[in-house]
């Protein structure tokens, strides 16, 4: 075989790479499903094509090496939408607490709803939303005087899983007062999600704020070592749901670099939805982490093009083709 062949061979599967990339990242959203959270609309080892272009296809926002966290986040651009999500669209997203894992629910209350969850129903504005066809329940309602210390702001009224609200979600547009009443633990991740900067500064001592969770990046990469740039683990990084922060440490809170006293209000730039599992028993979702901003929402799942049992490796023939609802 000669060089000039060996070249454009080189070339075609070059070229053949980067179209199925650019389709991956533009078109069409493909993930494998490791958990049980949607059963039994969603199995555990379904390989489900979403699509990206419905809620706007846009261009890559990271370059970097696959499967790591090596790379960088790069502006992007994202085309007109031919609809907007809503309740009961299973979305596919980027996990707020770990930009690099992608998670499946399905949205359950959109922007402006608000959400109760009392003795397992969900309530939407007041309203029972019924479980979808194929969800499921598991266990008893947990009583309201067990307290989950994880849950999404833990208060007197987000009490655990099956018990919690009302929460309000957010919408664009929405202004929010920047006083000595503002709910900081509310208000502070969604700044975050929207791209500002937030630190606490008193003096010489500095501690920045990040959505990014030790113990759920520890989840992926199994490695101690993540925990080294957190507060405190000797690094000066914070997350806004850390239980070392008390209420009058935001005092010495500063936004993009300015203290908030020189702030009088927000107003919202993008929409947030409320996200939870079929399967409500075990499902990791926003009543533990909150809000699906706008801005990590990849696609919407569309059907499984192939499944695999993961406990026998056997595939599932019958599960080829569903169309997910």
């Amino acid at each position: 075989m000669n060089k000039k062949k060996i070249l454009a061979e080189t070339k075609a599967i070059i070229y053949i790479i980067l179209a199925v990339l650019l389709i991956k990242v533009t078109v069409l959203e493909a993930y494998i499903v490791p958990t049980g959270s949607m059963e039994n609309t969603i199995m555990t080892g379904d390989f489900l094509i979403g699509s990206r272009f419905v809620f706007g296809m846009r261009t890559p926002d990271w370059l970097g090496i696959p499967y790591t966290d090596i790379g960088f986040s790069i502006p992007y651009y994202q085309f007109p939408a031919f609809k907007k999500p809503k309740v009961g669209d299973v979305l596919i997203f980027k996990y707020p607490r770990d930009e690099h894992v992608k998670y499946v629910k399905r949205c359950v209350a959109g922007p402006g709803d608000t959400v109760i969850v009392s003795k397992k129903q969900l309530y939407i504005n007041g309203k029972e939303t019924p479980m979808w066809d194929n969800g499921k329940y598991l266990l008893p309602a947990m009583q309201k005087d067990i307290k989950q210390p994880d849950i999404f702001l833990s208060n007197e009224t987000n009490l655990n899983r099956d018990n919690l609200g009302p929460i309000y979600v957010p919408k664009k547009g929405d202004v929010f007062q920047v006083d000595e009443n503002t709910n900081w633990r509310y208000l502070l991740p969604i700044l975050l999600m929207e791209g500002h900067k937030a630190s606490l500064k008193n003096n010489s001592i500095e501690y920045d704020f990040t959505l990014q969770d030790p113990n759920e990046i520890y989840r992926r990469k199994n490695k101690k070592e993540v925990f080294e740039e957190y507060f405190p683990f000797g690094g000066n990084l914070l997350t806004p749901w850390s239980q070392a922060i008390k209420d009058e440490h935001f005092e010495f809170l500063h936004i993009n670099g300015k203290p908030v006293t020189d702030y009088e209000e927000y107003i919202l730039t993008q929409n947030y939805f409320w996200a939870m599992g079929d399967n409500r028993d075990d499902s990791l979702d926003s009543r533990y982490w909150g809000f699906v901003p706008e801005n990590n929402i990849l696609g919407e799942a569309i059907f499984a093009y192939f499944s695999i049992n993961l406990d026998s490796w056997m595939p599932r023939f019958d599960r080829i083709g569903t169309m997910i609802e």
